[in-house]
């Protein structure tokens, strides 16, 4: 009865107008304690407050030291895969070349932030040789990632993986609809993102003139696209020299792991969790409760070989911290976060149940509404897997 009761006053009592607001079962009473977008009552200072000094100290040889470890991994999964040239070895291989090249990524992500090292030439260097490894353009991502950190939870202003508003998610055809939702499309949407950002907004992040960026970055895209070039060029040349299927075996597949990888691993930070979080405009947003709304993962034995991304909270507010001190500096913000951190779940060897995760937000996380300061993903009841072949 007191179930029944407190659920049909939480009926009476929610605004027919805040949309995207998931009604919750009476069963989960607990949840409705907290309103993860309820004003913090701490300051990003006094979070800062609580880590250790030392977590801040970056170390630019033992950061060096994880690129030559995963340097060595690399060729070292080359050599076996071209001495043993078996099919049985082949996909192994595939699978750990691709989750190493998003080790690199991830390196190279630090130098962009600066959390490599305090030289800005060194993390320049070596940043453009990671990245543009797995052609990725250094500068150009750079600076739209950091437009990312900077704007996160803002619908207005954030860069990467953004709701859609209900009026441009209306306005998208059918097929592009099924490509953004449906796996394992947008694990691989990656490249297209770097090419032409995402649907409502314009740009390149291989064209200097492009809106993300500002006249004095211009030179910084060009050298970063250039670099890109090279490689791309350099992979034609060993093209014709090993051949293309032995190249798309060596390189290709891997590169597209990589890909899915990063995909899978940057959308499920910032959605999926098992509450809804909010996404915010106007007076609303600030930096401190963008930021808040991201997402902690446990990759299991990836953690460590993914340079313990998963800790991913503290990342975003702190992005100067480098990875080797996340976990410390997470364990010592903790007290101060209470429970607008979310402790992530326990994942087993293999991150399983996060594909659940992936899965479950593709299915319902599709757009927010047009009005309103702080909102909720919607879910389009109309959207299908056979969306797409019924508009044909």
């Amino acid at each position: 009865m007191k179930h029944c009761s407190f659920f049909i006053l939480s009926r009476l009592l929610t605004p027919m107008g805040s949309l995207g607001v998931d009604f919750v079962s009476p069963n989960k009473e607990m949840e409705l304690e907290f309103d993860p977008s309820a004003l913090p009552p701490f300051k990003l200072s006094e979070i800062r407050a609580a880590i250790p000094k030392h977590c801040w100290v970056k170390n630019p040889w033992k950061s060096l030291s994880y690129v030559l470890r995963d340097i060595v991994i690399v060729f070292a999964l080359i050599t076996m895969a071209i001495f043993l040239d078996s099919w049985k070895f082949w996909p192994l291989y595939w699978v750990l070349q691709g989750t190493m090249l998003w080790a690199i990524f991830v390196l190279g992500h630090d130098c962009g932030h600066g959390s490599f090292s305090d030289s800005a030439l060194l993390n320049s260097v070596v940043g453009h040789i990671l990245h543009s490894s797995i052609l990725v353009p250094y500068h150009g991502w750079r600076i739209s990632h950091k437009t990312h950190h900077q704007n996160h939870g803002n619908i207005e202003a954030d860069e990467s993986w953004v709701p859609m508003p209900e009026k441009l998610y209306k306005e998208l055809d059918s097929r592009t609809k099924f490509f953004r939702f449906q796996i394992p499309f947008p694990l691989l949407a990656y490249p297209i993102y770097l090419i032409s950002r995402s649907p409502g907004k314009k740009g390149s992040h291989f064209n200097s003139y492009s809106d993300l960026f500002q006249p004095n970055e211009r030179k910084f895209v060009v050298t970063s696209t250039l670099c890109w070039t090279l490689m791309v060029a350099l992979l034609f040349y060993l093209g014709t020299v090993i051949g293309s299927l032995q190249l798309l075996k060596v390189y290709g597949i891997p590169y597209m792991i990589c890909v899915m990888w990063l995909d899978f691993v940057t959308y499920l930070h910032h959605h999926g969790h098992e509450q809804k979080l909010p996404w915010y405009r106007g007076k609303e947003w600030s930096y401190l409760r963008g930021g808040l709304t991201t997402v902690d993962r446990d990759y299991g034995v990836f953690n460590n070989i993914h340079h313990d991304i998963g800790t991913h909270v503290i990342h975003h507010l702190f992005p100067q911290i480098p990875h080797y001190h996340l976990i410390e500096a997470t364990k010592a913000a903790k007290p101060v976060l209470g429970k607008y951190y979310r402790e992530p779940k326990k994942s087993g060897p293999i991150p399983f149940h996060l594909i659940g995760n992936l899965m479950k937000s593709m299915k319902q996380d599709h757009y927010v509404s047009d009005n309103g300061e702080i909102v909720y993903y919607q879910t389009d009841p109309k959207f299908s897997i056979f969306s797409w072949k019924k508009d044909e």
